[in-house]
């Protein structure tokens, strides 16, 4: 074990007071004589023994880039939503409170609905009825009618001949004067009526052969259509009966109790969309007219001191207030749920570091190196003994250090760290100052393009 490796670890075993539970708690011991303690309670002592922890780092770079302004803003829903009610009724259950979360498409309230589904019922009925009597129509007539008509037009025929026969009779017995006049017009009107009969029965026949007429069956079908329209408009109010969250989110109130009469746009609850949200922070004109979409921003929430956040200007709207003429920027940050419950919630106060001051040269480190502990900032070191015959073994440095702005995925920071260095960016949660570590590099060590893209739009925030 080579000399720089065994003071760390000497100071790290002392750190953790493991000699004191060895030695008398009086008697004074010179650095030399804990080396020597030291070196018989290694073999004892767990932590000290391990391997060399894996952790990934990352370069520190310097780049230019324009210093921070501090603003301050809050934190709005991207999305706000007065759910109310599209139909008229009374209110049979509310599914929701406020503050439960909600998915896209489930019932938040239901009105009842016996009055309209009675009604569906019947509808439906007469929809059966009307298709039963066009498909008649289609189909045409049956055999059995077809055969009556015949039937009743070969009796009308038959009559129509017996009715012939006695006219001729009669009105040769009138030439003789053995039939009166009389007689004669009873016969002829008896041949009339049965020759009318006989043109009734053959268009009868002819009608129930040849099937209804297209205008009736179009007539039959328009009938059909206009009862399923009736249906689908009792479904529909049916199922808008059933009020629905129109996204995800959150219930932040709701407007109404069971039992309640509601009518048409009475409102029944409010859903705001959390999943992300908009920081909205008013900016002076100087500074909003250097700012640009896309840019990312470090925003610190005095609630969650340890938690690091990046969001991306979404926008600046161009309409100053009238009061403060101050323009406001929407800045776009993902939200992060813990046990179901957001992170960020609306209203919350946040502070806005915007790239608008002049322009400074300080290092830049990846966003994971930071570690943060309340209001405590720091990233670790790692420095290596060049003796060391694997060069990827070093012990690590805790480096305080105050934030700047965001530059693309890195922090810029201001503390005792130089342009070069490597710093821990996976495996820092729970590394102490002196720890023995075995680095992995990450697939990139330099600043990406985006990083260098947005650096002269970045910059610094003495805290």
């Amino acid at each position: 074990m080579d000399v720089k490796l065994h003071q760390a670890r000497l100071h790290q075993a002392c750190s953790y007071r493991l000699i004191p539970q060895f030695l008398p708690p009086k008697l004074g011991w010179s650095w030399s004589a804990c080396a020597i303690a030291v070196t018989f309670l290694l073999p004892l002592s767990p932590a000290l023994s391990q391997e060399p922890k894996p952790v990934k780092v990352d370069i520190v770079v310097v780049s230019e880039v324009k210093s921070g302004r501090r603003v301050v803003g809050s934190v709005e829903p991207r999305r706000v939503s007065t759910v109310g009610s599209a139909v008229v009724g009374r209110l049979d259950k509310m599914m929701v409170d406020p503050g439960q979360p909600v998915q896209k498409g489930e019932p938040i309230a239901q009105l009842l609905t016996a009055t309209l589904k009675i009604e569906l019922a019947a509808a439906q009925a007469e929809l059966e009825l009307f298709k039963q009597q066009k498909a008649e129509l289609e189909n045409g007539s049956r055999p059995e009618d077809i055969a009556e008509a015949q039937a009743n037009h070969f009796s009308a025929k038959a009559s129509l001949q017996n009715a012939s026969n006695q006219l001729t009779r009669v009105k040769s017995l009138a030439v003789t004067k053995a039939a009166s006049t009389s007689e004669l017009d009873e016969a002829q009107q008896r041949y009339e009526a049965a020759r009318f009969s006989v043109e009734a029965t053959d268009a009868l026949l002819k009608r129930i052969t040849t099937g209804a007429r297209k205008e009736t069956i179009a007539q039959a079908a328009a009938r059909v259509e206009l009862q399923k329209q009736r249906c689908e408009l009792l479904v529909d109010r049916i199922s808008k009966c059933t009020i629905r969250a129109p996204f995800d989110g959150f219930v932040s109130a709701k407007f109404t109790e069971v039992g309640a009469w509601i009518s048409q746009g009475d409102p029944i609850a409010e859903i705001i969309q959390l999943d992300v949200v908009d920081i909205v922070a008013p900016v002076t004109a100087e500074a909003a007219v250097n700012l640009r979409a896309g840019t990312t921003v470090r925003i610190e929430f005095p609630e969650l001191p340890d938690e690091l956040l990046i969001g991306t200007i979404d926008r600046v709207v161009p309409s100053a207030s009238a009061g403060a003429r101050t323009f406001p920027v929407r800045i776009r940050v993902n939200e992060n749920l813990r046990d179901g419950v957001p992170l960020l919630l609306a209203g919350m106060l946040a502070r806005v570091d915007l790239p608008a001051g002049d322009k400074t040269r300080l290092p830049l480190v990846p966003k994971d190196a930071l570690v943060l502990n309340g209001n405590d900032r720091a990233i670790f070191v790692v420095e290596f003994d060049p003796d060391e015959k694997d060069s990827n073994i070093g012990v690590v440095r805790k480096v305080p250090v105050t934030l700047g702005v965001a530059s693309g995925k890195r922090i810029q920071v201001k503390g005792d760290v130089q342009a070069g260095a490597i710093v821990v960016v996976v495996g820092n949660e729970r590394l102490q100052p002196g720890a023995t570590v075995k680095t992995i590099r990450q697939p990139a060590s330099a600043p990406d393009a985006t990083d260098l893209s947005k650096s002269a739009q970045s910059g610094e925030q003495t805290q």
